[in-house]
């Protein structure tokens, strides 16, 4: 895969960015001073196993990937805007509420509209009007779910963050030179963006949970909780080609009503946030060999790099 067809992203994480390449992950946060910390996460080589590579294979890989250096990140984030580091959450606690959190979010998304779903079912509902009734419940609490976080007046500065990164890995992809007045006009919108994703899978969801809408209640519930992996799996499948073909009219067209829930979690970032994600960008352009024009416009020098 050449520099130019490569996808570059990341996510926001607490006063910083965490930008992605082939070779390394970096994350820039923004101390309570104003200055830079820097973390670089190396990436451990492309798998070289053929069968890694297949459709759905490559996404279950992908999304394991993703969700251990965003973990780190966000970890390493919390620590460097955080003054009492004696008080961070050991590794296994941090499990613990990760468990939770799964197994709240499972009941809400899997097990509350498959018990309401039931619920019309046993009063004559077909099942195909059964599963219609199942989807548009886990879509609404999906959506309602992204609005809900919107609306946190704590979360706004990762909005703004998450904005940034988009502007950022816009403005690289047009060739423009990375600095934070050259960045500024871009988009705070991404096909790539994990907002839109979770839209997708719920659709996604839909389909692939037909396949077992024959089976009983709690079966059916069980199935669907297994079969979470594989809908994440398509829905990756699905962004990455949506995300090739973005140019297309009509694959811009089916995309906008997901791409347009980024407007929730994204806020039009300041020049310090641009900055933020440009220096989080820069190093992992640098591993990969790929050479840039950028003058980085930060207000405060790198203050800290951990490795």
């Amino acid at each position: 895969m050449s520099d130019k067809t490569f996808s570059y992203g990341g996510q926001a994480v607490l006063e910083g960015v965490m930008m992605r390449g082939r070779h390394l992950a970096s994350v820039a946060v923004r101390r309570p001073d104003g200055s830079l910390a820097l973390k670089h996460i190396p990436l451990p080589p492309s798998a070289s196993a053929a069968w890694m590579r297949w459709p759905i294979i490559r996404g279950l890989v992908g999304l394991r990937s993703a969700f251990l250096v965003g973990k780190e990140a966000l970890d390493f984030s919390a620590a460097v805007t955080s003054e009492e580091h004696e008080d961070d959450l050991s590794p296994v606690v941090q499990w613990i509420i990760l468990l939770v959190a799964l197994t709240v979010g499972i009941g809400l998304f899997v097990v509350g509209p498959s018990l309401i779903a039931n619920y019309f079912a046993q009063r004559g509902a077909s099942v195909l009007v059964r599963e219609i009734i199942e989807g548009l419940i886990n879509l609404t609490l999906v959506i309602l779910y992204i609005y809900a976080i919107s609306r946190l007046s704590d979360i706004q500065r990762v909005f703004g963050y998450h904005g940034a990164e988009h502007k950022v890995i816009n403005a690289y992809e047009a060739g423009v030179p990375l600095t934070v007045e050259a960045v500024r006009p871009f988009s705070r919108i991404h096909p790539r963006c994990g907002t839109s994703f979770l839209v997708i899978a719920a659709i996604i969801g839909f389909v692939i949970f037909l396949a077992v809408s024959g089976l009983p209640l709690l079966a059916r519930i069980g199935a669907r909780i297994v079969l979470i992996p594989l809908v994440a799996a398509v829905a990756f499948e699905v962004m990455r080609f949506a995300a090739a073909h973005y140019h297309r009219p009509w694959v811009s067209r089916l995309l906008m009503p997901a791409l347009s829930t980024q407007y929730l979690t994204t806020r039009e970032p300041d020049d310090a946030m641009v900055a933020t994600a440009i220096a989080a960008l820069l190093p992992v352009l640098a591993a990969d060999g790929v050479t840039v024009n950028e003058t980085l416009e930060a207000e405060q020098p790198l203050a800290q790099v951990v490795y």
